[in-house]
């Protein structure tokens, strides 16, 4: 079986990526969220996918060299015999297992008896091409763990087993923590909501999973904990009474698992990317003292904000670069795609030299 398109966990054989190749002018002229790309090599092109673009689907860009982007048009639509999603389809990612693509992602299920406003599941389609159609290889989500889950990233080890990571929705889950009793000492917000991170390992064929799903990450209890400053800037400048921690992408590096991760407000300007580490990839995880690794930049002279929902690949130059999405003066409220090379050092140390703008 072909291990992800790739090659993650063989191609980091770098320690220096700061000379990288050249880059096309951040931010590229692509409004997506949640970006992830793939390069397949039968057709020498770079794809990117993300959210938004089309009404309840997705589309792709491809390209050549990473600076000139060609809109591919729908790749994936619901009206289609099996869909199972009503609304809001989110951060697709695609792989590429033997010689097929796989493309998962979130979407409202409209099985929803309690009438939930996020009843939000995780669903899998399947293409003989990276630009589609991808059509869904059941007529319901991946599965249901009770509650609603978003942003599925997939993982597969050297023994060939598939990992799923996704997050737990913030919707209905209140969780009492020291951040939270100050917030609600300081008349700001009754409770707070948290998203969690989670894994699980897939079913060969992809019709669901095995065992129960394992928390990895969550938002951090104690305020004097390190992470707990920029983890919690949403609530801190009562922005909303909500800490996520979501768009996880998990990789391996020198026998090392790297989980990187997104916190805060996805529609606000704190939104940022940390990472943590762990000898396992169902963990226990351990979180990076350097932490955020990817921040807004508008109070230090630049003019990016809401910097988050990341992933890496590795481009034809064998070296490793981070995908996101941000917004800029210029471009307002929408989200748009930034590239930026990503480094791990001899220390193990995650470094992402971003973000930067050219345009």
């Amino acid at each position: 079986m072909k291990i992800r398109l790739f090659c993650l966990g063989l191609l980091f054989l770098l320690s220096n990526i700061a000379n990288s190749q050249e880059l096309p002018g951040n931010p590229l002229s692509v409004a997506l969220g949640d970006p992830y790309i793939i390069y397949d090599d039968k057709q020498d092109s770079y794809y990117l996918y993300g959210t938004g673009g089309t009404k309840n689907g997705f589309v792709v860009y491809s390209s050549k060299d990473l600076k000139d982007w060609e809109n591919e048009g729908v790749i994936y639509t619901n009206l289609q015999e099996k869909s199972w999603g009503t609304k809001d389809f989110w951060a697709p990612e695609v792989y590429k297992w033997n010689d097929k693509f796989y493309l998962f992602y979130s979407a409202h299920w409209k099985e929803n008896p309690n009438n939930e406003l996020e009843n939000y599941k995780i669903g899998v389609a399947v293409s003989d091409k990276p630009t589609g159609p991808f059509i869904d290889i059941d007529d319901k989500p991946l599965f249901d763990p009770g509650y609603p889950i978003i942003d599925a990233n997939v993982y597969v080890s050297e023994d060939g087993k598939k990992y799923l990571y996704y997050s737990r929705c913030c919707y209905k889950h209140p969780v009492e923590s020291e951040i939270a009793a100050w917030a609600k000492k300081k008349g700001l917000y009754d409770e707070i909501e948290e998203s969690w991170v989670y894994g699980v390992e897939l079913k060969p064929d992809l019709s669901g999973v095995i065992g129960e799903p394992k928390l990895l990450l969550r938002p951090p209890v104690k305020i004097n904990d390190k992470q707990a400053e920029w983890e919690s800037r949403s609530v801190n400048n009562a922005e909303i009474n909500r800490r996520w921690t979501e768009g996880s992408y998990l990789f391996k590096h020198n026998n090392l698992y790297y989980m990187m991760y997104s916190a805060n407000h996805y529609a606000g300007p704190y939104y940022a990317v940390g990472y943590a580490t762990s000898k396992n990839p169902l963990g226990p995880f351990k979180k990076s003292a350097t932490n955020p690794v990817l921040e807004k930049n508008n109070d230090k002279g630049g003019d990016v904000t809401g910097t988050g929902h990341n992933s890496i690949f590795v481009g034809k130059d064998g070296k490793m670069y981070c995908v996101y999405h941000g917004r800029t003066t210029k471009t307002g409220n929408d989200r748009v795609v930034f590239i930026d090379p990503i480094e791990i050092d001899s220390q193990g140390v995650l470094k992402v030299h971003g973000p930067t703008t050219n345009n």
